[in-house]
């Protein structure tokens, strides 16, 4: 059992969801992320994605793609990503995925990354380009070593596609709200519970809703049929707009608040 299930077991058992925000390493520094990742944790966030910055991302939005790029061109590379969270990890009270491209996890090599990953404090990865038809080697290599990879499934993906992509996946699976890229939207789509609601009766995996949640009533509105929620975009403009890294770290520990206190209101 990775260290990601038994927080969803945790949470389960106490009749919780999970709040799950993403941070772009290295944005505007690794010294802040870590110090983003901490605040998040005492925040109340269940677990937190970690994007490695790459530079042809296929789904993420301007807020997100022009982090990467900040970032990128600080000269960031994933050894100085995997040095910072272990140094971070001992501090936190959540489990970390990092949100990897699977050219960069090729490059590395599958074996290799997914070590590596792990022995710096990652309990699992979501690749957003990875097929599930391409997946059965990364997927053993994951298994072998209880690290969840996490598939993605969207509004159009075929209820067929649904079932095998929720048969491959461990630890949860990421729902796409949206058709189009990542970033805060005023209004969720039409239909989105009775999609996530289909999926949620015929897997015991849980379901973590992503995409355009950006607000207290999007929790409220989302939170009945999933078991967690991921905020990336808002997250990451907050942080982008602060005047010092005191700053930044402040309004992401607010919306942080705000978010998490959605889910029991």
């Amino acid at each position: 059992m990775s260290a990601i299930d038994q927080r969803f077991a945790e949470l389960r058992a106490a009749g919780k969801k999970a709040f799950l925000p993403f941070l772009t390493a290295g944005d505007p520094s690794l010294a802040v992320t870590a110090q983003l990742l901490e605040k998040l944790s005492e925040c109340g966030a269940a677990m937190a994605e970690v994007g490695i910055p790459y530079s042809d991302p296929i789904a993420d939005g301007p807020v997100i793609q022009a982090s990467y790029t900040r970032s990128l061109e600080a000269g960031i590379k994933l050894k100085d990503i995997f040095s910072m969270v272990a140094e971070v990890t001992p501090r936190l009270k959540m489990p970390l995925v990092s949100m990897a491209s699977y050219s960069i996890i090729q490059r590395v090599g599958k074996e290799r990354y997914v070590d590596d990953a792990l022995k710096a404090g990652f309990s699992g990865a979501i690749v957003p380009d990875l097929l599930v038809e391409e997946a059965p080697e990364l997927r053993g290599i994951c298994r072998e070593r209880d690290f969840s990879l996490i598939h993605l499934v969207t509004p159009t993906t075929p209820n067929a596609r649904m079932l095998e992509i929720a048969k491959s996946s461990t630890g949860f699976i990421y729902f796409v709200s949206i058709t189009g890229i990542t970033g805060e939207r005023n209004e969720l789509p039409p239909g989105l519970l009775e999609k996530v609601q289909w999926l949620r009766e015929r897997t015991e995996l849980p379901i973590c809703i992503g995409f355009g949640i950006s607000r207290p009533e999007h929790i409220r509105a989302l939170a009945p049929v999933a078991d967690g929620l991921i905020v990336g975009s808002a997250l990451v403009r907050r942080a982008t707009q602060a005047a010092t890294p005191e700053e930044a770290v402040a309004e992401v520990g607010k919306l942080a608040r705000e978010l998490v206190a959605a889910f029991d209101s």
